[in-house]
């Protein structure tokens, strides 16, 4: 346990009688990325709740901490959360890292702060990185408004009803993804929301670090032409633009309309709408063809 001297110093709030627990941000990369404080922290608890052990042995190793670890990760943090609350009210001091950036952000550690803050014991945050915070800093995309989506379903399904419900959302959208299924997400995202800008950032800190600035359809390409994609993923995309949505029953009945009514080549017609609209422009450009050819 701490002694009163040095968890006043930590946390002028704390119970003397009950342990706190700091929620500890770590490097997403670079592991010269973490604060003074939180290694300070990190060697003055009594215990580290840790993901991945294995993985932050070499972040504490790095900075000769000696602090003992225990995993908590998504398939035993319910289970471990009582023993966690006991150490807490014995009056000892627990640090929750992730494998990369803020605990509970698309990582574990919610359910554990849940059951911790309904015990009315001390959280205390020490704040550092968040691959949102960083790649949306640097995404050239407004940062005064945004909506973190965090990871979407993976099943098609269900992904795309995620997208269709936040498709006339105004701030800059961000979401995770891995680098296996980012250009099926990208995608999707072209068949609901159509062409808007965008920021791909893949590597954040680390040696390979790559930002992507275009729109979606831009992005797409450059990701098809590379053999593969490594690294974490973060997508930055631009909200819900001024003017008009479209769903599909409402594109297919402007296009009918069109070809009922004026000669248009077809990417000349698909050009129109596109820009009207603010719609992949291949994706127009195959409606179109498809319903040319008689087929719904």
């Amino acid at each position: 346990m701490l002694s009163r001297l040095i968890k006043g110093e930590l946390n002028m709030n704390s119970e003397d009688s009950f342990g706190t627990l700091y929620i500890v941000a770590t490097p997403i990369g670079n592991l010269e990325d973490i604060t003074f404080r939180a290694v300070k922290v990190l060697k003055q608890v009594d215990l580290i709740a840790a993901e991945d052990t294995r993985h932050s042995k070499k972040l504490l190793s790095h900075y000769e901490i000696k602090t003992n670890l225990v995993s908590c990760h998504e398939h035993n943090e319910i289970n471990k959360t009582p023993q966690f609350i006991t150490h807490l009210k014995n009056g000892l001091d627990i640090a929750l890292i992730s494998d990369a950036g803020t605990p509970s952000i698309s990582d574990p550690g919610y359910k554990l702060v849940a059951a911790v803050a309904k015990e009315n014991l001390s959280i205390i945050p020490v704040p550092g990185c968040s691959a949102a915070i960083a790649g949306l800093s640097v995404s050239g995309l407004p940062t005064d408004s945004f909506l973190f989506l965090g990871f979407l379903p993976k099943k098609q399904q269900k992904q795309r009803q995620a997208l269709e419900a936040i498709k006339n959302q105004k701030p800059t959208l961000i979401f995770y993804e891995s680098p296996r299924r980012i250009i099926t997400l990208i995608q999707n995202m072209l068949n609901v929301y159509g062409d808007r800008k965008a920021c791909l950032a893949r590597e954040i800190t680390k040696l390979h670090e790559e930002y992507l600035r275009g729109t979606l359809s831009e992005i797409l390409k450059t990701l098809d032409e590379k053999k593969i994609i490594k690294g974490e993923c973060s997508l930055f995309v631009q909200g819900c633009p001024e003017g008009k949505s479209i769903n599909q029953e409402e594109l297919k009945n402007i296009i009918l309309e069109r070809l009922s009514t004026t000669d248009y080549k077809t990417s000349e017609l698909s050009k129109q709408i596109s820009k009207k609209f603010n719609i992949s422009k291949k994706l127009v450009y195959d409606l179109i063809l498809k319903l040319s050819q008689g087929k719904n």
